[in-house]
């Protein structure tokens, strides 16, 4: 039998592991004492090395840590609160709304304002950040309201991917009439980006997520009770329209912020719930909300350490990555189940 607390502390200890190797390896190769000498302040190093540690690969591993867990613990909950395995952050649309949001900032700017946002460097990505929060919080609340009225989750799910579908017919739209140098814009933001956070930026993102996650971690015992089905849960005296809405609003606020800083990640919030519940082999959310949480900080440093590894120019786009790690990842969760299921 896995020891749940043993499962815990290996995780934690890969987090650590994978954040040093962060710090440790990319494109250019800085001596393991000199990025001791740096992160303990010391003066004398080498500017461009400080540069390269302070400003780029600290808050990457951060971002890519805390952006993680974020996408993790939200594709846990949209899979609890919709019972389907298939379920991910983006299901309601919310990441559409987010992408909607930059896409009117970033294809319109050229046009209406005729400078491109692309062009306006820290402004740009702080209006791009604003946008995108905008978009999705717009979404969660048109889903939080829709919520009230529809009671079965399935027709909730399908009007959720219409959402979806819709905005990205508007997003074509605005595409086909945008100049060339904003539609490029737009493409780049949507491939998602650990990199593109930094500064107060950065600090801002960690400390909204430091408060939201602990948070979503007092919904464990709702989610248990909606496991065991609408019937036996409102005998228990749950409330099932309300529980579903805090659940829903939960996932979307960790969806909007994570997608407001670093675009649309993909794969983590499908994948990483499926690979939790393979290694606690426990269906408690007392276990696998904290379980998700840093199985999705790990899969996002490894993806963030696969982007950006020695003998690469730049970087690789992050949902390539992630789609390589992820999809293999849940499939290999998915046949072993259905593998076990078929020996009982």
């Amino acid at each position: 039998m896995r020891s749940p607390a043993a499962l815990t502390c290996l995780q934690v200890v890969l987090l650590v592991v994978l954040f040093v190797l962060n710090l440790l390896l990319g494109t250019v190769h800085i001596p393991v004492g000199d990025i001791c000498g740096i992160l303990l302040g010391n003066t004398s190093a080498n500017e461009i090395w400080r540069n390269i540690v302070l400003q780029s690969r600290v808050p990457q591993a951060l971002t890519a840590m805390v952006a993680g867990a974020g996408l993790a613990v939200s594709g846990l909950q949209m899979q609890t609160v919709f019972r389907n395995p298939l379920a991910g952050p983006s299901v309601l649309g919310i990441s559409n709304g987010a992408s909607l949001g930059v896409a009117f900032v970033v294809l319109l700017s050229g046009s209406l304002g005729g400078v491109a946002l692309s062009r306006l460097g820290y402004l740009g990505d702080v209006a791009m950040s604003i946008a995108a929060i905008i978009g999705a919080l717009a979404v969660l609340g048109l889903i939080a309201y829709i919520s009230q009225k529809v009671k079965g989750n399935v027709t909730l799910l399908i009007i959720g991917v219409m959402i979806g579908h819709l905005a990205n017919a508007i997003i074509g739209v605005l595409k086909f009439f945008s100049a060339e140098e904003d539609v490029k814009a737009y493409v780049v933001w949507g491939l998602g980006s650990f990199a593109r956070v930094s500064g107060d930026q950065m600090l801002l993102f960690v400390t909204l997520m430091a408060l939201l996650l602990p948070l979503s971690m007092l919904l464990s015992k709702t989610m248990n009770l909606l496991l065991l089905g609408d019937a036996y849960a409102k005998n228990l005296g749950l409330n099932i329209q309300r529980s579903r809405l805090l659940v829903i609003m939960s996932s979307g606020v960790l969806v909007a912020i994570v997608t407001a800083y670093c675009g649309p990640i993909m794969f983590i919030g499908l994948a990483v719930p499926h690979l939790a519940r393979a290694l606690y082999r426990s269906s408690d959310h007392r276990l696998l909300m904290p379980g998700t949480m840093l199985a999705g900080g790990v899969l996002a440093l490894v993806c963030n350490l696969l982007a950006r590894m020695p003998g690469f120019e730049g970087a690789l786009p992050v949902n390539s990555v992630t789609a390589l790690v992820g999809a293999p990842v849940i499939a290999s969760v998915l046949f072993r189940r259905s593998k076990s299921d078929v020996q009982e």
